[in-house]
C-alpha cells in the first residue's frame, strides 16, 4: 500500500511540473479522458457557500478552463500534506492542500490557496486522476501596477 501511496504523490507532482512547465502532453497523460472537474470559484471556509462552477466532463472540456487561465502566466503551483486513501487495489481518494502564484503579462497577479479533493484509479499499471475538486480558502488579486 504504501508503494501505490508514493506513486500518487509522484502523480500530483508531476501535476505541478508540468502545469508549470507547461508541458500539455505530459499533463494531460496524468488525467483519465472522461475526468470530471469542478472549480470553486469563490472562497469557501467554514461551510460558506463554495460557489462551485458547473461540472467540467472530460479533459478536452477541462483543457480550455485551465489553459485560458495559465497560457500566458508565470506559474507555480505547490500540493503538500497530502490525506491518501486507497480504497481498492485500483482505486484511491486523496486532499492536497495547496497553493499557487500566477503572473499575468502587465503585471498582474493571483495568489490562492485551498485543497484538491481527488478521485484516482489504476490503469495500465498507472494511476490517473478520475476526479478532481479545487476548493478555495484564499484568492488574492493584485492589479497590474
Amino acid at each position: 500500500m504504501l508503494e501505490e501511496i508514493e506513486a500518487i504523490k509522484v502523480l500530483k507532482a508531476r501535476y505541478c511540473r508540468f502545469l508549470d512547465t507547461k508541458d500539455i502532453d505530459s499533463w494531460r497523460a496524468l488525467f483519465a479522458p472522461e475526468v470530471v472537474v469542478h472549480l470553486d470559484l469563490a472562497v469557501s471556509t467554514g461551510g460558506a457557500d463554495p460557489q462551485t462552477g458547473p461540472a467540467l466532463n472530460g479533459f478536452d472540456e477541462f483543457f480550455p478552463v485551465v489553459w485560458g487561465g495559465v497560457e500566458h502566466a508565470a506559474t507555480v503551483h505547490h500540493c503538500h500534506t497530502p490525506e491518501i486513501e486507497i480504497t481498492a487495489p485500483d482505486r484511491a481518494r486523496a486532499i492536497w492542500a495547496m497553493e499557487d502564484w500566477l503572473f499575468f503579462p502587465g503585471g498582474g497577479s493571483l495568489h490562492g490557496a485551498g485543497h484538491y479533493h481527488e478521485t484516482y484509479e489504476k490503469r495500465d499499471g498507472s494511476w490517473v486522476i478520475t476526479s478532481l475538486h479545487l476548493t478555495r480558502t484564499l484568492q488574492h488579486f493584485t492589479a497590474p501596477e
